[in-house]
């Protein structure tokens, strides 16, 4: 069960790294596309947002994962205070949970007083089941930050690779817009099973997403005619 879950909390990092990685710089050199016709300046503007896009997302998955281990620690600090000091009204509070699953009052009492002789079994019964919060991984800070870093520069990867072939910026987009839609189609597929939606409407959303972005970019460039 642990190792799904913390399975399950690293695909979620992969999907948030990949969408905004294949998403914001294609949206980016589409923009730059209808400014410039040079494909040098849109590769160089694209990988110094995939720098600094990767940076953030990836500090902010740091963040993130740090704020959720605070937060587990701060509240079994809390718990472990609660069974010292007011035992009783913790005891009762596990009476409450095997009260909810239908047990008799009779294995309630019997349970919470066969609870209360290990303090940490005790502890960990009221985070998972009072708090409902499960043991975090010390070191999901720094695998957080580093899967949505690493999947954002994979993701923003793709949009900029026609513009290393193709010196006009107008062939780069036609390329980059082919490469990245099926990529975002692909990705919108394998992101619809995670999520448990319809394969085929959720691979047309994301990708959809990510074509009314660069469309929109693009436009407005050419719009204010730079």
């Amino acid at each position: 069960m642990e190792q799904h879950k913390k399975g399950s909390e690293s695909i979620q990092d992969m999907v948030i790294g990949m969408s905004d990685g294949l998403t914001v710089p294609f949206a980016l050199a589409a923009g730059l596309s209808g400014a410039v016709a040079s494909s040098g300046i849109i590769l160089t503007a694209g990988v110094a947002e995939i720098i600094a896009g990767s940076i953030a997302m990836g500090l902010g998955g740091y963040l993130a994962g740090t704020a959720q281990v605070n937060h587990y620690n701060a509240e079994l600090k809390r718990e472990y205070f609660e069974v010292d000091e007011f035992p009783e009204k913790e005891k009762q509070e596990v009476r409450d949970v095997f009260k909810d699953y239908g047990l008799s009052e009779k294995l309630q009492n019997e349970i919470a007083e066969e609870m209360s002789k290990d303090k940490d079994k005790w502890v960990q019964f009221m985070m998972r089941f009072e708090l409902d919060l499960n043991t975090p991984d010390p070191k999901r800070p720094i695998k957080s930050g580093a899967t949505i870093a690493t999947a954002y520069i994979v993701g923003g990867a793709i949009p900029m690779l026609p513009y290393v072939f193709f010196e006009d910026s107008v062939t780069g987009l036609k390329f980059s817009a082919l490469l990245t839609l099926i990529a975002l189609f692909v990705f919108g597929i394998f992101k619809s099973k995670v999520t448990g939606q319809p394969v085929f409407t959720g691979a047309l959303k994301v990708m959809f997403i990510g074509a009314l972005a660069a469309t929109a970019a693009y436009s407005i460039a050419k719009m204010m005619g730079v």
